[in-house]
């Protein structure tokens, strides 16, 4: 299936049906509720479960069908934010123990594939880092002796392994791994269920209330009352601010294009350009494989030009991946961004102590969501954890403060559509299947058309902190510029940390 200008196809959800779990339709009472049905979600879910304990999993969508269904699904302990970076953050205890945890994430989804004997397409991979041609000031000696400090094997070699096009030096990380995506969430909604999980989708969580036990009231007006709650819901909706302060969300571009089987090397690559481009295969059939190309990140709802980034991933590939075909897919994704490179896995501050979240992916969100798992079921057993200073929610990131302070300036931009005139002054100029912002006097209205040219109008006020939405051409949605939050043409919410749909608006 080919994409077309305005619709976007992940590989994963079209080469494998998203597991559908039928609706909450009375009160329960469990050990732990998992809200959020990703990767982090069900391998928490997963793990617990084998410690016996009782679990129920809600999601307001399809089971693993929100941003883990939009992976590119690198595996990896080779981290985004660079070791020499981490190092400075975190010491080289910190570097370390960043290294060790996303190691141990990569070997427990081998270890959970093999146990649970899910062909989900698992294979261990060289990663190669490498710079742009024009490049004039490399960082990979430093983030080869970084690397080498935190514990990685990695060499500095002369080019990495892609035909026709000569990479220059590059550094080879040795161990890393990828996968199927959606392959493994089925294997792992098999496995809960197994033992005794009961996992539920099209739920939405309304209300939050931490104690003993805690209560998660839903739309539909069922209630879950466990002993312990976790928010894996990608951007935590269950905290209005403080979470938010501490990372930024970016929307990140992909496509996938064939190429034969065994022209290109399978491995992992990626450049050091800022934001940099991520590569990989995927085995399709036996004559050919897929190609998949990320980058062009920018912040979210802050750019709506996301056909110019599509074309710089294909020339970008082009140039160094000739003999790729025609783009069969593609699709974007959001990425929060810790200030200080790591996730926050663990207690949410300020709330019970038996609130628990999961967020920050980093880019490398299958591996953050595996130590989410991990982490996650050792403190709500009571077990000690190394890890968990490293990845606390209430960590202070006081070396990471200039970047703390860029990003919530970059926060307060959606703020400043409350006093700008509307894009257009008339619904009347907007096309079938686009959405601009209209001002009605004092108030500032999202309105789209379908397909068919049937009118929607919402406030354009974002329900989490009250930000001007923007509308993203691609997806076909109200993005947030402030935290991310992204709604539906008729107002219902995708991403959070918003709860509430925007409000309908009445001319």
């Amino acid at each position: 299936m080919k994409s077309d200008a305005g619709r976007t196809t992940s590989i994963w959800m079209s080469t494998a049906d998203l597991p559908a779990r039928p609706t909450l339709d009375a009160d329960l009472e469990t050990d732990v509720c998992v809200v959020g049905a990703g990767i982090a979600g069900l391998t928490t879910a997963y793990l617990l479960t084998r410690e016996g304990r009782r679990v129920v999993v809600i999601d307001d969508g399809l089971i693993a069908g929100g941003e883990s269904s939009r992976t590119t699904a690198h595996l990896t302990s080779a981290l985004d934010d660079r070791y020499y970076r981490l190092e400075r953050l975190h010491g080289e205890d910190g570097a370390r123990l960043a290294r060790e945890s996303h190691a141990a994430a990569v070997d427990t989804i081998e270890r959970v594939s093999r146990e649970e004997r899910i062909e989900c397409d698992f294979l261990r991979v060289d990663g190669y880092l490498f710079d742009p041609p024009d490049m004039k000031h490399s960082n990979l000696d430093r983030e080869l002796d970084a690397a080498r400090r935190a514990g990685l094997t990695v060499e500095k070699v002369a080019r990495a392994p892609i035909p026709g096009f000569d990479s220059g030096p590059a550094l080879r990380f040795a161990n890393q791994a990828q996968f199927h995506p959606t392959k493994y969430y089925q294997g792992l909604v098999r496995a809960i269920e197994a033992k005794g999980g009961r996992i539920f989708g099209g739920v939405h969580a309304a209300e939050f209330k931490g104690g003993s036990p805690t209560t998660v009231a839903t739309v539909s007006g069922r209630a879950i009352r466990a002993q312990s709650l976790v928010v894996a819901t990608n951007s935590p909706v269950n905290d209005r601010l403080v979470i938010h302060t501490k990372q930024a969300p970016y929307r990140t571009y992909v496509i996938a294009a064939r190429v034969p089987a065994g022209s290109i090397t399978r491995a992992l690559f990626w450049d050091t350009l800022d934001p940099y481009h991520y590569v990989r295969l995927q085995p399709l059939d036996a004559a050919s494989d897929s190609l998949i190309v990320g980058g062009e990140d920018h912040r979210t709802g802050q750019e709506d030009d996301a056909e110019k980034r599509y074309a710089h991933l294909e020339e970008w590939t082009r140039a160094r991946f000739p003999s790729a075909g025609p783009v069969d897919h593609r699709w974007s994704g959001q990425v929060l961004e810790p200030v200080d490179g790591l996730a926050f896995i663990g207690r949410n501050p300020m709330d019970d102590e038996h609130v628990y979240i999961a967020t920050g992916d980093s880019g490398n969100g299958m591996t953050h969501g595996t130590i989410a798992g991990m982490l996650l079921t050792d403190l709500i057993v009571g077990r000690a954890n190394r890890w968990a200073d490293l990845y606390d929610p209430s960590r202070k990131s006081l070396r990471a403060a200039k970047d703390y302070v860029r990003e919530n300036v970059e926060s307060q931009v959606g703020f400043a559509g409350w006093v700008t005139p509307g894009e257009v002054d008339s619904v009347d100029k907007i096309a079938p299947g686009e959405g601009a912002i209209v001002r009605h006097g004092l108030k500032k209205v999202a309105a789209s058309r379908d397909a068919a040219g049937t009118l929607t109008q919402c406030s354009a006020v974002c329900t989490h902190l009250g930000c001007i939405v923007e509308w993203n051409t691609s997806e076909k949605t109200w993005d947030c510029p402030c935290h991310g939050s992204r709604f539906a043409p008729d107002g219902h919410v995708v991403n959070g940390p918003a709860r509430d749909a925007l409000k309908p608006y009445q001319g």
